[in-house]
């Protein structure tokens, strides 16, 4: 029977790996907070590089940044020498990243941030290397050991450098006011997608719509209610303006006279719950999950009047949850 215990090495690692988090965030200083205004302020792209594990991460981050807002690309060290280096702008930042600052693959991409001045913002793990001193920001990354300390391969520290670019990308979307709405525009598909998209985006339209106005017969109110299929009935007033609603349980409680009744005597004012169009679908569904009551129909609503009709299916369906 072998004594390995794939548990308490996972433990272990894991255990180091959030302890190396802990002393980086406890350090952080000035330089993050330099480090993020030279991002807001770049006029060009942000251009991340990086050789080996750390370009993996490079370029992890990269597509992070373009997803919260930032004009982001990856540039492989190594190709950079070979011309790639004419895809960096003088407008453009470059963030460059390597735990040693040693690597000599990124020799021609610091100079090439000197010569045309290009602010270069450096992750590593020793502020006195080669590409720390050429740096016009160093965040520092913890020399902490690597989780397979006796093989020294990339673990604690490709953590730390993802990590560290996620703090970085979090805060410069914070930075520029990036809202749920616009973190739509670059997923629109998947489960994100969804839950990101507007109640504009996905009710049913003025012609969908069951609605009558406050002097209609019930029979004709039921006509409508009948032929729409929602179980429900809008009622406006005389300038259009949703006043109220019928549902199943109003024409049960007025089931007695209930044809010699009109939709707004019948209808139960408000209704209380309406969404706006601009609203997140994710939110329009928790408004219809909050009690009380829990309803499965919304109408839309822009300046008072109905504009659209939504049904908990709808969102269901899409995968909003």
């Amino acid at each position: 029977m072998s004594d390995f215990d794939a548990i308490a090495v996972g433990r272990r690692v894991l255990a180091a790996e959030a302890e190396a988090l802990g002393q980086l965030a406890n350090g952080l200083d000035d330089a993050f907070t330099r480090a993020v205004e030279t991002l807001f302020d770049a006029k060009g792209r942000v251009v991340l590089t990086g050789i080996g594990k750390s370009g993996h991460v490079a370029r992890k981050i990269a597509a992070t940044l373009a997803s919260t807002g930032s004009v982001a690309m990856f540039v492989h060290a190594t190709e950079a020498s070979h011309g790639d280096l004419g895809m960096i702008g003088a407008d453009d930042v470059i963030l460059a990243l390597s735990k040693t600052g040693e690597t000599r693959e990124l020799a021609d991409v610091i100079a090439y941030a000197a010569r045309f001045h290009i602010p270069l913002i450096a992750i590593t793990a020793v502020a006195d290397s080669a590409l720390g001193r050429a740096s016009d920001v160093v965040l520092l990354i913890p020399d902490a050991p690597e989780a397979a300390d006796e093989l020294n391969a990339p673990t604690t520290s490709t953590t730390l450098q993802m990590a560290l670019g996620d703090a970085l990308a979090v805060a410069l979307l914070q930075r520029r006011g990036f809202k749920p709405q616009d973190f739509r525009v670059f997923h629109p598909g998947g489960k994100l997608g969804a839950m990101l998209r507007t109640v504009g985006d996905m009710m049913h339209g003025l012609g969908e719509l069951p609605l009558v106005s406050a002097d209609t017969p019930m029979k004709d109110a039921l006509l409508v209610m009948t032929e729409k299929r929602w179980g429900i009935v809008g009622v406006t007033d005389v300038d259009g303006r949703l006043a109220g609603a019928v549902t199943d349980g109003d024409l049960r409680r007025h089931i007695e006279g209930l044809m010699g009744h009109t939709a707004g005597q019948v209808m139960t004012p408000g209704p209380k719950k309406t969404v706006p169009p601009t609203m997140l679908a994710s939110e329009a569904l928790a408004l219809m999950s909050d009690p009380p009551p829990a309803v499965t129909v919304l109408f839309v609503v822009e300046a008072g009047k109905p504009v659209g009709i939504l049904h908990i299916h709808d969102l269901l369906r899409a995968g909003v949850m």
